[in-house]
């Protein structure tokens, strides 16, 4: 079989649904809507009554090209897997004109995330936008196959934010492998991180990671655009998307987020493996910690509207520690 014919077969077996953007999302297992809240403003992370009825009605975020009169334009979607790549793409409107001004969220215009569909890597890029609309930002991509392009904005003439997701195909000798097999402790870059909590379906848990090197606690984080640390985490076989911050918000022009712990609350849209991948700056670099994360269940009732919702159950896997290294995850700017 060609090399066409190969990376045509495996994208031929896999579905391109697209969960909730840079919030916290929620889909419940048949793919309707979950009626809590999709998406928390920036400042403080809280919730807008009227933004969370409006969302609660749409489609999951990047789960279109085009939404709300956006399109997402990438100019070349064939590129070759393993050479030096320049993604170049633009935001057009509903007049097919490219947008030039952005509401800043996070000290940026735009946030761009780029995963295969096998999850095996993982990149969350900041582009350059010229004077045109373009945006552009060299990505690497190791290996031949599909990739899903995240980007996530808010143009200045809307309130809120959305997600637009197109594919990105990589010519080569495609190798597709399973998901990365994790414990509930990684290493990256000679840091330790540790894992605790579980994702639930239907219901907003919280999760807790713990950075450490040298057999000691971290205690010195630094701010990374605003927060103590990011977290994503990709549904394997669909790459539903949530993208949350941690519980709280750093003073502006804070010189420290403390540590060792990152806690975030998030929700799983349904049960099924999970891909989590945390950024966190230390001594001037950004580091990303990967983990595979089995979640179990289906989705759970919503709570009653007012009602706190439920904290997530401790752990029950005690930790294992994974292989030194990336594992395919990157931060670039």
């Amino acid at each position: 079989m060609n090399t066409a014919l190969k990376i045509a077969a495996f994208a031929t077996g896999v579905s391109t649904a697209f969960g909730a953007a840079y919030g916290v999302g929620h889909v419940t297992g048949d793919g309707t809507p979950d009626p809590r809240p999709t998406s928390a403003a920036h400042a403080g992370h809280t919730p807008d009554p009227a933004a969370t009825a409006a969302a609660a009605e749409r489609l999951p975020g990047g789960l279109q090209i085009s939404e709300r009169g956006y399109t997402l334009a990438l100019e070349n979607p064939f590129v070759t897997a393993g050479s030096p790549t320049e993604l170049r793409f633009r935001v057009l409107g509903a007049d097919g004109r490219p947008v030039t001004d952005y509401r800043p969220a996070h000290e940026k215009d735009l946030h761009l995330i780029v995963a295969p569909r096998d999850l095996a890597t993982f990149q969350h890029l900041h582009p350059v936008r010229a004077a045109d609309g373009t945006w552009s930002a060299p990505v690497a991509l190791p290996a031949a196959g599909e990739y899903r392009v995240f980007a996530d904005f808010t143009p200045a003439a809307d309130a809120e934010g959305l997600t637009l997701g197109a594919d990105l195909h990589a010519a080569g000798e495609l190798r597709p492998a399973p998901l990365p097999a994790t414990g509930r402790t990684v290493t990256v870059d000679g840091y330790t991180v540790t894992l605790d909590g579980e994702l639930t379906p239907g219901r907003a848990g919280r999760l807790t990671l713990s950075v450490g090197r040298d057999g000691r606690p971290v205690t010195d984080l630094q701010p990374y655009l605003g927060a103590a640390g990011h977290l994503v985490a990709l549904r394997a076989g669909d790459l539903a998307y949530l993208h949350v911050h941690p519980d709280g918000h750093l003073p502006e022009g804070a010189a420290t987020a403390g540590g060792p712990a990152i806690t975030f609350t998030t929700t799983a849209p349904s049960g099924g493996e999970y891909r989590l991948f945390l950024d966190f700056r230390h001594q001037g670099t950004v580091h990303t910690a990967a983990f595979t994360l089995p979640v179990g269940g289906t989705p759970a009732p919503a709570p009653t509207t007012g009602a706190p919702a439920p904290e997530a159950a401790a752990p029950t896997t005690a930790p294992t520690t994974a292989p030194t290294g990336h594992d395919g995850a990157g931060h670039r700017h």
